[in-house]
């Protein structure tokens, strides 16, 4: 019996999250695999918007700055629990997301890129001015989520490092699992159609702004939940999750991996937070390298990693 390729990368993303551990040399990498799933849910909202629709976004980490800042300051200025500040964000973000792509999205090319990383650039400068209230560059104190406590109250102790390292990879399997359920809508064909032509897309009946907005709104929702985890793991949070670095990262780890798979962007995801880990042994040189590593990637992999490996494997099956 075939497997379906949604049933194959959920199945291949649930065997890494339950085996992985048994072969971690210490609690520390607990850490590094929730970091990566964190890393892998806002990179899986960048297959929606460029894998699915065609368009880019330099101002993603924008909207994960909101999911994060709403888990710090929900709590204590609102009175919501945690778990519910996750959703706030992504609501805010929705929201936003909705208002700012009304416009930019009619933007194309460089042009769009530029509009996007006009956004970031304005909630970042938001979260370090405002310091009354986000208390500026040194960064705010996120409120515990407390589930680990009940957990432990049913009888299962977990670490923090395995708690996180577990509740985020269920989190990257359930977005993953809708985003490739998206692939497969009516919503997703249309998509993709607009990513192979505006105009063949037009013509055939489908609404490509309304079509490019819902991308923007899906994919930034999943920019702040990956935010709001960053921020609740860390137990803290500076803006520099909102900053242009980080919407860099998340474009690279796509395109690295493969954008146009949600498995080759999370395995994208997960290459680009390992090497530096792998390349602390070369000091001062390790941006030098990590950069030619990628430019070498670029160059003979255009596809992205995943499915550029893929597709030589079963060349050489052949």
């Amino acid at each position: 019996m075939k497997l379906s390729a949604k049933t194959a990368t959920l199945l291949v993303l649930a065997l890494l999250v339950a085996v992985s551990p048994f072969f971690f040399p210490s609690g520390y990498y607990y850490r590094v695999g929730a970091l990566i799933f964190v890393n892998g849910i806002a990179v899986t909202g960048i297959v929606i918007l460029t894998g699915y629709a065609g368009q880019i976004s330099l101002g993603h980490a924008g909207f994960a700055g909101i999911g994060a800042y709403a888990c710090a300051l929900a709590p204590v200025h609102l009175g919501l629990h945690p778990a519910l500040a996750v959703v706030l964000g992504g609501a805010i973000s929705a929201v936003l997301a909705f208002l700012v792509g009304r416009p930019i999205l009619r933007l194309k090319g460089y042009y769009l890129g530029v509009a996007t990383l006009g956004f970031g650039i304005l909630v970042s400068m938001v979260l370090n001015n405002e310091r009354e209230l986000t208390r500026g560059p040194d960064g705010i104190e996120v409120p515990e989520l407390g589930l680990r406590g009940v957990l432990k109250d049913w009888g299962l102790d977990l670490t923090n490092g395995e708690f996180w390292y577990f509740f985020c990879g269920l989190a990257l399997i359930l977005g993953a699992w809708l985003a490739l359920n998206l692939y497969g809508s009516p919503t997703g064909r249309a998509l993709r159609a607009l990513h192979g032509s505006e105009v063949a897309a037009r013509t055939v009946g489908v609404d490509v702004a309304r079509m490019k907005l819902q991308a923007f709104v899906i994919s930034a929702v999943y920019a702040s939940v990956s935010g709001s985890l960053l921020a609740l793991q860390n137990k803290f949070i500076t803006p520099d999750v909102a900053g242009f670095m980080h919407s860099i990262e998340m474009v690279t780890m796509a395109v690295l991996g493969g954008v146009g798979s949600v498995l080759g962007a999370i395995f994208g995801a997960g290459i680009l937070t390992l090497l530096p880990q792998v390349l602390t042994v070369f000091a001062e040189y390790e941006q030098l390298v990590l950069g030619l590593v990628m430019m070498v990637v670029m160059i003979f992999l255009r596809e992205g990693l995943l499915p550029s490996i893929l597709r030589r494997l079963r060349g050489t099956g052949e």
